[in-house]
């Protein structure tokens, strides 16, 4: 009997009573809440946030992931498919924070920037996903070009892994061991604590410092203390929902450098959806369940830019949930993207986030930016990598992602930045492409691989095909 038909809840059913329906729910919140949580936890330190405005970013995370869930259950694919935070669009978060932040912005400034590149990526993604677009976007990103652009969001941020973690080892370190423990230890013989690794981890240590912070070990000026302030701080209810940090701002070059993080997340949402629909669906997905499910995120991240949160992207661990419980209700994905829009809407809760320790930050941050470059690497594994072409486009993409940066961020060091005379805002266009690493593998890699000729095997397009056959990415 095919796993399909194996499952305890179908599309349509409702599980009753409302209490099931609720735990199923709150289970969905609680696989995705990690790597939704993480990003922004990634992010605000960057731009310099306090304790307030990480809160906020927190919030907004998780009214956006609620708001993107059900548009894509009820409007998109209508497959069981949870929405959250993107971990490929931190690469151009980190590149508009550096550029921005550079000239003395203050956090809200920087968001206001984020914000304008989110929801101009947002109109692209909805228009590829509307118009039908997917099918020749698919022939032209292949895994030659996105495998390294997601290896780069990881390896390109190395430098924020243990100058972070460093702060507090102790802290750090505890959140790594126990994220290996869990996931690759006892998580093979009790797969829940694989689920939860993240979540599970960051509690732990969470803990650890709470009580440190509670005997006197721990005084505010050590790293690790728990500062309370941004749950005191924080509103029960938050009233300022639109455009909490001001009126976007609009850069064409930062426009440019977040559409690489769209099209990794729009073949990361291709290959989700056929992983979803060999799992629940008794028919074949159907091109306009794709067609409406990217477009349909477009729409998501553009009003994840109005809440001030960050870019949507469908979860793969929220589907490995519905293999593992067999439960394919749509509604019980529903009540869990409500249950996200409260906790969004929620202050405080953003605000006991926001009270997370920064090294336990630091700790996630050397978990999980090596992590996102293996799966890059596994993304180009669908390529022929006994191929001479592929290896040699893909290591002139990998080198230049890193080197084309390192060059540019050298010339803004020495004091001599690239500057085109009598057009400063091409000069600043190139500088912020320039200085991104995928952004700067993206273009290399659209050009070298529809350039030199290559057969679809040769290039991983029939990989990605076959993406529905065995329900795997």
């Amino acid at each position: 009997m095919s796993e399909k038909n194996k499952m305890l809840y179908r599309l349509e059913d409702v599980p009753k009573p409302f209490s099931k329906a609720f735990a199923l729910g709150l289970q969905h919140v609680l696989t995705m809440f990690g790597a939704t949580v993480a990003v922004p936890l990634l992010v605000a330190p960057a731009m310099g946030m306090d304790a307030g405005q990480t809160a906020l970013l927190v919030a907004a995370a998780m009214l956006s992931a609620g708001v993107a869930t059900l548009l894509q259950v009820n409007f998109g694919t209508h497959l069981p498919i949870v929405q959250g935070m993107s971990f490929a669009f931190l690469g151009p978060y980190f590149a508009i924070i550096a550029a921005v932040s550079g000239g003395g912005a203050d956090p809200a400034t920087v968001m206001t920037y984020i914000t304008g590149a989110i929801l101009l990526g947002a109109v692209v993604e909805a228009v590829i996903g509307f118009s039908g677009l997917m099918g020749k976007i698919k022939k032209i990103l292949t895994p030659v070009v996105i495998g390294p652009v997601v290896t780069l969001i990881g390896l390109s941020l190395f430098e924020s892994g243990a100058p972070k973690a460093g702060t507090n080892w102790f802290l750090s370190g505890l959140v790594i061991i126990l994220i290996f423990v869990f996931s690759l230890i006892v998580g093979r013989k009790k797969p829940v604590f694989s689920s939860f690794s993240i979540l599970t981890a960051v509690v732990i240590v969470y803990l650890i410092a709470l009580i440190l912070t509670l005997t006197g070990f721990y005084d505010p000026s050590t790293p690790g203390y728990v500062d309370f302030a941004p749950v005191k701080s924080a509103d029960w209810f938050r009233i300022n929902l639109v455009f909490p940090w001001g009126m976007p701002r609009f850069d064409l070059g930062f426009f440019l450098v977040i559409l690489a993080g769209y099209l990794a997340s729009i073949i990361e949402s291709y290959g989700d959806y056929h992983a979803i629909a060999s799992i629940v669906q008794t028919s074949e997905l159907k091109p306009a369940q794709i067609n409406k499910g990217i477009g349909m995120e477009g729409v998501a991240c553009f009003l994840a830019g109005i809440f001030g949160g960050l870019s949507n992207t469908s979860y793969s661990e929220n589907i490995g949930l519905v293999g593992l419980t067999r439960v394919a209700s749509r509604y019980v994905v529903n009540v869990g993207a409500v249950i996200l829009i409260i906790l969004g809407i929620f202050g405080k809760f953003g605000g006991a986030v926001a009270s997370i320790p920064e090294p336990i930050v630091g700790g996630l941050y050397c978990s999980l930016f090596g992590l996102i470059a293996a799966v890059g690497i596994s993304n180009t594994a669908k390529a022929d990598l006994t191929s001479s072409r592929n290896l040699l486009i893909i290591g002139f993409i990998l080198f230049m992602g890193l080197s084309i940066p390192a060059y540019f961020n050298s010339l803004e060091a020495a004091g001599t930045p690239f500057v085109i005379e009598g057009a400063t805002w091409l000069s600043d266009i190139i500088n912020n492409i320039g200085k991104t690493s995928m952004a700067v593998a993206a273009i290399f890699g659209l050009i070298l691989d529809n350039l030199i000729p290559g057969t679809p095997k040769e290039r991983g397009i029939e990989a990605l095909d076959n993406l529905g056959e065995d329900g795997k990415k």
